[in-house]
């Protein structure tokens, strides 16, 4: 994807206007425009990275760390009593814009949104053999 048909790259750049909730040298948040819960938030990189494994770890590191800090605002002053943290990378995973954010996603008290009964319905339990198979194949080396 050309930076120019990027619609984050274009946010970023002002060509497209947007609620912005904090906006630095390196990462900007904006509201979700179809959020899923009020005040649902996307923070994004200044600089263009399709996919997750494109970033540099500074660059993940700050949008990571902002997050944690709209998260931890959003909890302390009340607005909402907890979030959920989300990233899509690559469309199997359900990406849709093809440059890497994480949403920060307020959570209330019987707000509809059961990712628990979700999990549930989806996910088994694994066997030992699996497991070893899984953990071989996973591991991460440096």
């Amino acid at each position: 994807m050309e930076k120019n048909d990027c619609i984050f790259c274009r946010i970023v750049a002002g060509e497209i206007p947007s609620a912005r909730l904090y906006d630095d040298s390196d990462v900007i948040v904006i509201l979700d425009v179809n959020p899923i819960s009020r005040g649902h938030s996307l923070v994004i990189p200044k600089r263009h990275f399709e996919y997750l494994e494109m970033v540099d770890a500074d660059t993940f590191g700050k949008v990571a760390e902002v997050a944690r800090h709209l998260s931890s605002h959003m909890v302390d002053t009340g607005f909402c009593e907890g979030t959920n943290l989300f990233l899509a990378n690559h469309e199997t995973a359900n990406q849709s814009v093809f440059h890497i954010h994480m949403h920060v996603i307020p959570r209330r008290t019987n707000d509809g949104i059961n990712i628990a009964k979700w999990w549930k319905e989806i996910s088994h339990g694994l066997e030992a053999a699996e497991m070893k198979e899984l953990t071989s194949k996973l591991s991460i080396r440096k």
